[in-house]
């Protein structure tokens, strides 16, 4: 068994899919995943199982669009892809509450950073399969689009740090 971390896009986040951490970690358990876990609200959960990524994040996908009523995307990393992509953070003297890491189901197109609007102090990285934002004033006053990410999710690296600590606790 291998340890694998599951994103939700737009999970209980301003009044789209609600979702109780519950309900999603007795749909990976109904999946025969083990060791399941979930982190915050968001739609963050970390398990063990011999399903290929491909496979995980088409039955969870299932599982949510029967749930929900909608579809609702997944991103799926191994733990090794995680630890990879915090120690990959090409800003790593900036507040971690302030560098989003975007993550997308393939590799950035090569002019994601072309097609960017509204950009003032933000400074972005292509990664392998995300895009690391630095919100140097935060997000909330952001006017940053970034058409690369309306497919994928972000979480801050403090989430990302705390995800991958999870998942370096599974027992494989």
């Amino acid at each position: 068994m291998s340890a694998y971390i599951a994103l939700l896009r737009a999970v209980n986040v301003g009044g789209t899919c609600k979702l109780p951490m519950s309900e999603l970690r007795a749909m990976c358990e109904a999946e025969g995943y083990a060791q399941v876990q979930t982190y915050i609200a968001s739609g963050n959960v970390v398990f063990a199982t011999k399903s290929s990524a491909t496979k995980i994040k088409t039955a969870l996908e299932v599982r949510l669009q029967h749930y929900a009523g909608k579809p609702v995307e997944v991103i799926v990393r191994t733990a090794a892809e995680l630890n990879a992509i915090l120690k990959g953070n090409p800003f790593p003297d900036a507040a971690p509450n302030r560098v989003i890491v975007h993550f997308l189901n393939d590799s950035p197109p090569s002019d994601a950073l072309d097609k960017i609007k509204g950009q003032k102090e933000e400074q972005l990285h292509l990664g392998q399969r995300e895009i690391y934002v630095h919100y140097g004033e935060g997000m909330g006053s952001s006017k940053l689009t970034i058409p690369a990410t309306k497919i994928g999710t972000g979480r801050n690296m403090n989430t990302v740090a705390k995800l991958a600590e999870l998942a370096s606790r599974i027992q494989a």
